[in-house]
This record gives structure tokens, C-alpha cells and sequence, in this order.
């Protein structure tokens, strides 16, 4: 995948993330922005080289880094959405937070240079965002200017934590050359192959402060060899021109690790010298996108000829291919100093100081030899002087031509109109919609950019008015959430649970409906609420069970749709039959098909019939009997005998109150 490939805009990754355009590219990996099209936000998408899907050691420690690196929730530390492979060849791919202001290396490279005041702002927020990964065990391995982010807000955020030490443990060898950008910026105990601490991140953060402010990296050599041994057992020297951080950043520069500064260390010490140094002026952030476009010109000078004019500039850039082949025209040059310079719309001549006139003689062939040159010189002049004035009546009678500018698409319509402004062109504008673009975003121009139009040309400005209407998916009644979602989600609309209701027929947490007022037709991205079963209503159990009949309770429980379990036992007050108790009190809220336990009686307990063997009169005998609730009958036997026996027999149980006969014996 190149960066530079127009097929690459519009690309899927993952079924989720929409290519816009390229940010940047470097040895292992190039960047995208991106839109997610699931959440509706851009993001950076920084698809690694293909060559990595090959190395299984390498994605196995990719996941593992990128797992730990999402893991970091830090306002100084560039956020890990996710990760992937996508592609026939399973390319690795990380999705980032995007940062629209750029990176330092961005800023370096348009040969800005950091005040001390800027360079202790951005290292404070860097040594909080490595305190933090450090005290979490996460050391970076890789910090440089093109590792540390901008976002619109001007806050830094540390990117690429995890990534350097997968592809360090990788067999991936990148190309010849490429790992100099890093070794300018590695410790002493990285050159040397030494287990690294959260120190090495210091160091590598201490020349890139001394870069920020001098431009120039320290210990750079022309090679990677030599960068590297050039620091290994010296500690850094901080230029002057740091002022108040040259000693912070000194002991950051140590060689030696254990004398070295660790991160909250160093932060301390550049927050002591806050009050020896001015204000800040605001940092010169620069725009991702547009770096990125920068960065993969072909032409070699493209990047310094933009270093030499404004932003507002770089609309009108304009290389002729001569130019850009280095096919100047030779100067003829007069063999008395005047240098005449056809090229261009305006002729010039440049003369040097005359050498100072002959001395007059009498000899006028020797006159006619030294008049010769100025004679000469005045033709050219003359020609030079009819050039110009050809060149200026031409642009003073023509109508003025300006090339559409590139950067227009992706604008508001209103800063696209303030950027065409200065070109006097008649702007109209078209409204479509289209998909995964915001109302007000210029989606077009017309004619395309690069096209050259003179000034009260006509230029179309296509607006998008958003997403394109969808059908409301109405067949979502007793669909589960997660099918109803899946449904809403297939039509490019959001799904959101409203509200929540009882319902004697849908399932819990399943669709009754729509919400209330919710249209057949759509905005893709709009939101659509859904009302919710929360399952039947609760029942509430009837009053008067107790004493009832169990018949009677039964149905006044089935009346309410909840059911009854019986169970018996005996009771001396209630009858036989009627609801001794129900475990749930009248009133009570249960669901719908819940069981009510009921006790129903089985009137009073049985007693035994006493054995009256032993006794010695009929009155003791009938005493023990009335003593077990019983009643004692007819006596039947001798009228002097004794009682001996009973009727129902000793031992039978018989409820209470029962009659039983006394049998006597002579």
C-alpha cells in the first residue's frame, strides 16, 4: 500500500475504517486520516508495511504492544482505538486518536525553531506522559520529534507507544538507512544493546528539547555507526541557547543512567525554572493533512520553496517544469560586467562598475576600439528595456489567471469562500449529500483543482447538506435488542433504547416499537429510541386468602394470573379446609405466573385413646380420658368391676372430642 496511490482514498479497513487521505509515511508504516464509519469520527490509521504480515513473532508481539498501549489513558499520551488486519495479505494496521496540529518534526521542518519559553511547555507535557507509561512498566523506545503530536488544542501527546519494541523483537529489518532518524535520538545504553528504563526516553527527550530550540540534533553523524558511538560514554552539552533548561537538560543528557534524570525528575527540574523565562508565544502548529501531501511531492525542492512563503501561499504554488528539472538558461555575460537575464516575464540587466574611461587621443581608431563595448552594452540595454516594457504592457492589459487551489475540499463553505476570495472568481455553490460528511463541508470544486481560471471565472463550490435519507426499518416489534440494533445499524442509523414498558406479550428486553414520533425516513447518523419491554406488569396478590376455602383462593390467585401451592396441616381453630396462611402479604407485587404458597387446615390434630388399665374407679379412668380432649361414653361391664379396657381401643388415634366407652371387669 503507497501512499501516494489514489486507489488507497475511499479503502475500507476492518468493514470500518474509510481512507480520506494521507498524513505521513516512514519506514515501517505510512498514516491515514480516516473516517470511522461506525462512531462518526475521524481518526489516524497507520497501516504497517506489508512485509510485516510475514513475521508471526512480530504480530503476536504487535497485539500484545498495541493491547498494552490502548491500555493508556493519559491527556498526554496519543490515544490506541484499536487494531487489525485487514487484506488478503492480513496487513497490521493500529487505529489512532487524530491530532490535526501536526507533529514538532512538522514544525522542524519548516525551519521554525522553539523559543526556551515553547521547549519547556512541550517538555512538561512530555514528562507527564512518560511518568505515567514508565510507572505502568511501558517504556517507548522511540522518542523524536515526529513522535510528538499536536492536537488542535495545542497539547502534546506521545504516539507509537508499544511500537518500537514490537518491531525491535521482530525479525523485520527495515530499510538501508531508515533506522538513522531513530539512532539520532537513542541513548548510550540503546547503542550499546543494554536493557533499557524509562531513562532512555529521557535522554532521547532531552535532544529532542535541544533540537526544538537549536535545530540541530546532537551527536549526529553521517552514519548510523557514528551516531551512535558518538554519545556513548559522553554526557550531553546543552548549547547557551537554552538558557534556563541547559541545566534540566544536562542532567537528562548523562551518559550513565543512574546519574541520569528519570521522568518525574526531569519534570520537576524544568518546572523550576518556569519563573526565569518569558511568556510563551504560541506554538506554530502545522496541519497533518497538509504535511502529509508535503511529504510525498516528488519534487526534491517542493519542500524548501514552501519553507519560503506563507501558508496563505501555498495555493498559488507554482514550479514550471523547467524549473523543476534545473533546466535554467545559461546568463550571457558581457565581458565588462553586464550580466543580461532573459528568463522569465521581465528582462534585466545588471551592469558591474565600469572600468573608468580610456584617455582620449588623437588617435581616433584607438577611440573607435574602446567605444565598441558601450555601444554594444547600449543595444542590449535598449532590447532589455523593450522586453520589460513588452512584458508589463502585457500584464497590465490581461485579465489576472489563478490556479484553483487544492486545499478547498473538506472545508467549511465559509472558509472555502474566505480562501477564494483573493481570486476574484464568481462563487456559486451546488448542494448534494453524501455519505460520512458533515452539513456545510465543501465535498467538491468545479472545476478541479490545479485548473487555471482567470479572475470573474465562475468556480462551484459542491456543498454537502449530510447523509443521505434512509428508510426506517418498521418490522422491529418483538426483535430482540441485538437484532433490532444489527437492523437499525444495517440502514447507517444509531439505535438507542428510549424508554421501557410493561407488555403482557413481548419479552423483556425485547421492541415493543418505535419511539413516539419517529419518521419512516432518515438521516444516515440520526438516532433512532425504541420502546423497551420490561416484560408483563407485576400482580398483586389478592386480599382474604387467609380463612378462605382453598377453592375460593385458587381462584382469586389464577384471577391475577399468579398460582397457588397447597400444603396442610392441622390446626385446633380453623376449620378444615379454609387458609390457615399465604407466604406473600396482600398487596405484594410478584410476576406475572408467580407462586403463591398457601397452608390449609386440617382442622385439629388426632389424639391416642389412653389405656386405662390400672386405674380404680370409673371417675379416674373418665379423668384420664377428658385429660386427651376426649369424652367419656357408656360403661359397660360388672357394676363393682374395674375399668380394663376402652372402645375404640388403648392406643387408637381419634380427634378430639371423641366419645369412647369405658369396659369394666369383675
Amino acid at each position: 500500500m503507497a501512499l501516494s496511490r489514489a486507489e488507497e482514498i475511499g479503502r475500507v479497513l476492518g468493514g470500518r475504517y474509510r481512507i480520506i487521505a494521507p498524513i505521513g509515511r516512514g519506514a515501517s508504516a505510512q498514516v491515514f486520516l480516516a473516517d470511522d464509519v461506525r462512531l462518526r469520527r475521524r481518526v489516524a490509521l497507520k497501516v504497517l508495511h506489508a512485509a510485516l504480515a510475514d513475521d508471526a513473532d512480530f504480530l503476536r508481539r504487535f497485539q500484545a504492544e498495541a493491547q498494552a498501549a490502548a491500555a493508556l489513558n493519559h491527556p498526554n499520551v496519543m490515544a490506541v482505538y484499536d487494531w487489525g488486519q485487514d487484506g488478503g495479505d492480513d496487513i497490521p494496521y493500529l487505529v489512532l486518536e487524530y491530532l490535526g496540529g501536526g507533529s514538532l518534526r512538522a514544525m522542524l521542518d519548516r525551519d521554525e525553531r522553539l523559543s526556551p519559553s515553547q521547549a519547556l511547555l512541550i517538555g512538561l507535557e512530555a514528562t507527564r506522559g512518560l511518568e505515567y507509561a514508565h510507572r505502568r512498566g511501558l517504556v517507548h523506545r522511540d522518542i523524536k520529534p515526529a513522535n510528538l503530536l499536536f492536537g488542535d488544542d495545542a497539547r502534546l501527546r506521545i504516539a507509537d507507544f508499544g511500537l518500537a519494541r514490537a518491531l525491535a523483537e521482530a525479525a523485520w529489518t527495515e530499510p538501508q538507512g531508515a533506522v538513522l532518524g531513530t539512532a539520532r535520538y537513542a541513548s548510550p545504553e540503546q547503542a550499546q544493546g543494554q536493557a533499557l528504563t524509562g531513562k532512555a526516553d529521557v535522554y532521547s527527550l532531552a535532544l529532542t528539547l535541544v533540537e526544538a530550540v537549536t535545530g540541530v540534533v546532537p551527536f549526529a553523524a553521517d552514519t548510523t555507526i557514528g551516531t551512535l558511538m558518538a554519545r556513548v560514554g559522553r554526557d550531553l552539552g546543552v548549547p547557551d541557547a537554552l538558557g534556563p533548561l541547559q541545566s534540566p537538560l544536562q542532567r537528562a543528557g548523562r551518559a550513565d543512567p543512574e546519574d541520569r534524570l528519570d521522568a518525574h525528575d526531569l519534570g520537576v527540574a524544568l518546572m523550576a525554572t518556569a519563573d526565569r523565562l518569558p511568556a510563551p508565544a504560541p506554538l506554530p502548529l502545522a496541519d497533518a493533512v497538509a504535511a502529509g501531501i508535503v511529504a510525498d511531492d516528488p519534487d526534491p525542492t517542493l519542500m524548501t520553496r514552501l519553507r519560503q512563503r506563507d501558508d496563505d501561499d501555498l495555493d498559488e504554488l507554482d514550479v514550471p517544469d523547467f524549473l523543476a528539472a534545473g533546466a535554467l538558461p545559461a546568463v550571457p555575460t558581457l565581458a565588462d560586467g553586464a550580466v543580461v537575464d532573459l528568463t522569465g516575464d521581465d528582462a534585466t540587466v545588471t551592469v558591474a562598475d565600469p572600468p573608468p574611461p580610456p584617455v582620449v587621443s588623437s588617435d581616433g581608431e584607438h577611440r573607435t576600439r574602446r567605444r565598441w563595448p558601450w555601444v554594444l552594452l547600449g543595444l542590449v540595454l535598449l532590447a532589455a528595456l523593450g522586453a520589460g516594457a513588452a512584458a508589463f504592457v502585457a500584464r497590465a492589459t490581461r485579465t489576472p489567471v489563478h490556479a484553483v487551489p487544492q486545499r478547498v475540499v473538506g472545508l467549511s463553505e465559509d472558509a472555502a469562500r474566505q480562501r477564494l476570495a483573493r481570486f476574484k472568481w464568481d462563487v456559486r455553490e451546488e448542494h448534494t449529500r453524501r455519505d460520512g460528511t458533515e452539513p456545510g463541508e465543501v465535498i467538491a470544486v468545479r472545476p478541479r483543482p490545479g485548473v487555471e481560471l482567470e479572475e470573474g471565472s465562475r468556480v462551484t463550490l459542491v456543498i454537502s447538506d449530510g447523509n443521505t435519507p434512509t428508510a426506517v426499518p418498521t418490522d422491529l416489534r418483538g426483535k430482540s435488542l441485538a437484532d433490532a440494533f444489527r437492523a437499525i445499524d444495517a440502514r447507517g442509523l444509531v439505535a438507542r433504547v428510549g424508554s421501557r414498558a410493561f407488555d403482557e406479550e413481548i419479552p423483556k428486553d425485547h421492541v415493543i416499537r418505535l419511539g413516539d414520533g419517529t419518521p419512516t425516513t432518515m438521516i444516515k447518523g440520526q438516532t433512532i429510541y425504541l420502546v423497551v419491554s420490561d416484560g408483563p406488569a407485576p400482580r398483586e396478590v389478592p386480599a382474604a386468602l387467609e380463612g378462605a376455602t382453598v377453592e375460593a383462593a385458587e381462584a382469586e390467585l389464577g384471577r391475577v394470573q399468579l398460582r397457588a401451592a397447597i400444603s396442610y396441616r392441622h390446626h385446633d381453630e380453623v376449620a378444615e379446609g379454609l387458609v390457615i396462611d399465604a407466604d406473600q402479604s396482600a398487596g405484594t407485587k410478584l410476576p406475572r405466573g408467580s407462586t403463591v404458597n398457601l397452608v390449609v387446615s386440617l382442622g385439629p390434630a388426632p389424639v391416642a385413646v389412653p389405656d386405662v388399665r390400672g386405674t380404680t374407679s370409673i371417675a379416674e379412668a373418665a379423668a384420664r380420658l377428658e385429660a386427651q380432649g376426649l369424652v367419656a361414653g357408656e360403661v359397660r361391664g360388672p357394676a363393682k368391676g374395674l375399668p380394663v379396657a376402652t372402645d375404640p381401643a388403648a392406643g387408637t388415634e381419634v380427634r378430639r372430642g371423641t366419645v369412647v366407652d369405658l369396659v369394666l371387669a369383675g
